[in-house]
């Protein structure tokens, strides 16, 4: 069984950077494309940004290029997600979430383990 558990949120500012991690344990994590979610109106959860298993492709809300960059190191068992420029609009809590699909999926239900989340608030 695959545990995540993420960290680095918190409470920043507007405009402030923050950095959240996704641990990984139970399993070896390479094996795993990685996503980061956060609820959206209308939705359960939207995907945010998410790395492939190899670290060679990577996918971005459309509405957060720019400003999001995820990356993962294998040797860690972690995946990062940087977050620059913070909104009060980016302020949720954050998931984690590995799915076993080859090709990278943005489809919520095709996660197969998530994480507790981690708390981002952005004040203006």
């Amino acid at each position: 069984q695959l545990q995540l558990v993420e960290s680095g949120g918190g409470l920043v500012q507007a405009g402030d950077s923050l950095r959240l991690s996704c641990a990984a344990s139970g399993r070896t994590f390479r094996s795993y494309s990685v996503g980061w979610f956060r609820p959206a109106p209308g939705k359960e959860r939207e995907l945010v940004a998410a790395i492939s298993w190899s670290g060679g492709n990577t996918y971005y809300a459309n509405s957060l290029k720019g400003r999001f960059t995820i990356s993962r190191d294998t040797a860690r068992n972690t995946v990062y997600l940087q977050m620059n420029s913070l909104k009060s609009e980016d302020t949720a809590v954050y998931y984690c979430a590995a799915t076993t699909r080859l090709l990278l999926t943005t489809t919520v239900q095709e996660y197969d383990y998530w994480g507790q989340g981690t708390q981002v608030t952005v004040s203006s």
